[in-house]
């Protein structure tokens, strides 16, 4: 049977910490994996998460089946969290998946059961993750405008004409808050913008909110999902809480619908469950009673919101850092727009011998389109990685 197969293309992002786990120099900085460090290069477990595991550990009195949808204290918490009162509970069902990723095939699966072979259109570029998720699902992509290679915002009148021309049955894949790979972000008057053309033309809106807290605060960063959601009848959310909680291997997320009515949610969540058992069958229980535990105890909702601003912040920083190194070094503007990017990307928009020059030359790895994990900066070289940039544009 498997010699029909041919070799599949490899992860570039694995190839990339490959090459970098390979280089002997001790100068080397990696910019490529994204996974939030700290200052000393560690991707640390948050003191709020070791606590609560603690608890778990000492009041946790079996390992049976969590059931399909996961568990229901954490599902509970996320809606709250995500959601706040943007729309009626009713209409809102949510089952946990694990990870992210697991949320966005669950729901992409879900989209084709409604509308096989519906088109998803995702941004230009999108999260690398997301074309093959949605074919392997058996639905078709298609790309609206976004990043703008010139001025690195997004281009905004020309994504806002592309939305217009969709129609219902078309699912349009927007990134919550912290773009990636762009760290291009919409503005609140944009939100409201794209939330009237849905419900001008009744596309159905598919949130990717991978990142909430990372870019500008909960309630800031919350403020697109929640005006798409006060807006249209019926809407998609992937949830994760790898990064704002440091949880990555626990594989912790959440797929969130919302559907014009109860009676709709409670046919469209059968189906949503009945995907998830002939699939995984059911989630993994110890990332989701993490947060869980979090969200609901206000001293450790306190203590992890300090921790989360506190790695905001220090992204902030080093963007501030990055960009005023540079525009010192070359007395020009030109890499102001990191300072303005939120979230752990920046897409520099080098070419790909840039790319390759910082890699060989100073030891400098990044994915080749040249998006950069701000926080992978190591704060006492940020001259060092300026004078690298300049020097790959020379």
């Amino acid at each position: 049977m498997f010699e029909t197969l041919t070799k599949a293309p490899g992860d570039k992002i694995l190839a990339l910490m490959g090459e970098y786990a390979a280089d002997s120099r001790p100068t080397k900085i990696d910019l490529g994996v994204g996974v939030y460090k700290d200052e000393k290069g560690v991707t640390p477990v948050m003191t709020s998460v070791r606590k609560a595991e603690e608890r778990i550990l000492s009041k946790e009195k079996t390992k049976t089946y969590l059931g399909i949808a996961g568990n229901k204290g954490y599902g509970n918490a996320v809606l709250d969290l995500v959601l706040a009162d943007s729309v009626d509970r009713a209409r809102v069902r949510i089952a946990q998946a694990p990870g992210g990723t697991g949320s966005l095939w669950v729901l992409m699966q879900l989209v084709n059961r409604a509308r096989p072979g519906a088109t998803v259109y995702v941004s230009d570029p999108t999260w690398a993750n997301h074309n093959p998720i949605a074919i392997n699902s058996g639905l078709k992509v298609a790309t609206y405008p976004y990043f703008d290679a010139e001025t690195r915002g997004v281009k905004f009148d020309q994504m806002l004409a592309a939305l217009d021309q969709l129609g219902a049955g078309d699912v349009v894949l927007l990134h919550g808050c912290c773009h990636n790979p762009t760290g291009a972000n919409l503005s609140d008057a944009q939100w409201d913008q794209v939330a009237a053309s849905l419900v001008r033309t009744g596309a159905l809106p598919f949130i990717d909110l991978a990142y909430l807290g990372f870019g500008d605060g909960i309630e800031a960063d919350a403020y697109g999902t929640r005006k798409i959601l006060s807006s249209v009848p019926e809407a998609l959310i992937a949830f994760s809480g790898s990064k704002n909680f440091g949880l990555y291997r626990e594989r912790v997320g959440a797929a969130i619908l919302v559907a014009r009515n109860g009676d709709e949610a409670e046919v469209t969540n059968s189906q949503l469950l009945n995907i998830i058992r002939g699939a995984y069958s059911q989630p993994p229980d110890h990332g989701a009673e993490i947060i869980r535990t979090i969200l609901e105890d206000a001293a450790l909702r306190s203590e992890w919101e300090t921790e989360l601003a506190q790695m905001r912040n220090r992204m902030i920083s080093l963007r501030k850092k990055l960009a005023d190194a540079i525009r010192e070094r070359s007395n020009s503007t030109d890499f102001d727009f990191v300072a303005d990017h939120r979230g752990m990307f920046s897409l520099l928009g080098l070419s790909n011998d840039a790319v390759e020059h910082l890699k060989a030359a100073n030891g400098v790895y990044m994915t080749g389109d040249s998006r950069i994990n701000v926080a992978g900066i190591p704060e006492d070289r940020v001259g060092d990685l300026a004078d690298a940039f300049l020097g790959a544009l020379r």
